[in-house]
């Protein structure tokens, strides 16, 4: 059955494994990672997912490295983006694979397994320019946000 609704798109515990998968990824990497699950983007994702991001504060972290998985469920697509500091210091191609990760996944439904890998996943390439640092504070919530 098509996930056609934000409510339909992740149950309450599948909710929980992403949160969990957003502190996992966390630990090993100053930037922050986000999720932003919405019916539509009402037009280009892309300039929506930078809305989102802007909307979440999350241009406000110390050293610029937050990313925001911004999915809009209708149009069945989403976006990685990743504020100034990441883009200064990374390749054009830095969130393909993660993008791949994702979207093979959501080509077969499983929406669960494609946004924890795609986390996990961005913990780790955010852990190569930005790694944990003892004084480091999760400077934005963990939880999921919804449009």
């Amino acid at each position: 059955m098509p996930k056609n609704s934000v409510e339909d798109f992740l149950t309450a515990s599948e909710e929980q494994d992403v949160i969990e998968a957003i502190r996992i990824a966390e630990l090993n990497t100053s930037g922050e990672i986000r999720v932003h699950i919405e019916k539509t983007s009402n037009g280009d994702a892309t300039n929506r997912a930078l809305e989102v991001f802007y909307m979440l504060k999350m241009d406000n972290t110390k050293l610029q490295n937050a990313v925001l998985i911004y999915v809009a469920v209708t149009e069945k697509t989403f976006v990685i983006y990743g504020d100034k500091g990441i883009n200064d210091v990374v390749s054009k191609t830095f969130w393909d694979s993660t993008k791949d990760v994702m979207q093979s996944h959501f080509k077969t439904g499983n929406f669960k397994q494609g946004l924890v890998e795609g986390v996990l996943k961005s913990g780790e390439q955010l852990k190569k320019f930005f790694p944990y640092m003892d004084s480091d504070t999760n400077e934005l919530s963990n939880e999921i946000s919804k449009g």
